[in-house]
């Protein structure tokens, strides 16, 4: 991973514009070719980034300074005009080992993955912990039509879950033995912001009641 920290601005061109006036920012280049830029603000979240896979080209001087181009495969760009660094630094992070779920986000993916019918009559689970190159996805299924289904489980979904998921779906659509395959965002509250992200990259999402997935919700004996 390499790290700068420098003052620049930024400018990004898609199905939209927008501008970062010049400031001091935390750019950050992983080795999956993702390019972020923070700011010492905002929480996890980057004021703006590319995500994988895309093309970084720099031209820039001997002190640094000079512009970034980032593309993408759509042609976005990621344009960040470097005027002064203040620190540059690379690191070899390794193999991340993941991310260990949590009881209920564990025990949630045991219970859909045994009644994957839960998602639509004709399913069927092909594996569970589905391998790639960035992490195992938590569910590859196939829907009735013979589909590949991509399902990341969640217990609250957020923006990040979205984003995760948007990236095994890249990977796994290389493979001409899966594509296409579409993605489920999966938990037991999704949030509105991570919705409307899953939507805009069509994403389908699933609101999970994990009560019902146990067998502890006995519709016959509602009141209502």
């Amino acid at each position: 991973m390499r790290l700068v920290i420098a003052r620049c601005s930024v400018d990004y061109a898609g199905r939209l514009t927008a501008h970062l006036a010049s400031a001091t920012r935390l750019l950050l280049v992983k080795a999956d070719g993702s390019v972020l830029v923070h700011s010492d603000g905002g929480s996890y979240k980057p004021l703006n980034w590319m995500s994988p896979p895309c093309s970084l080209v720099v031209d820039a001087g001997d002190d640094g300074s000079g512009t970034w181009t980032v593309t993408n495969k759509a042609g976005e760009r990621l344009v960040i005009t470097v005027e002064e660094v203040l620190h540059d630094s690379e690191h070899d992070l390794g193999i991340d080992p993941g991310l260990v779920k949590d009881g209920v986000e564990a025990h949630l993916q045991a219970l859909l993955a045994a009644q994957i019918e839960t998602l639509g009559d004709g399913w069927r689970l092909v594996r569970r912990e589905y391998p790639t190159a960035i992490g195992p996805v938590d569910i590859l299924a196939r829907d009735a039509d013979g589909g590949a289904v991509a399902v990341e489980i969640k217990r609250r979904g957020e923006i990040d879950g979205v984003e995760q998921l948007t990236r095994y779906l890249e990977l796994l659509n290389r493979d001409p033995l899966l594509a296409p395959v579409r993605g489920i965002f999966a938990a037991q509250e999704i949030k509105p912001q991570a919705r409307v992200l899953a939507q805009d990259r069509g994403i389908d999402c699933v609101v999970l009641d994990y009560d019902a997935l146990r067998g502890l919700d006995d519709a016959e004996s509602r009141l209502f």
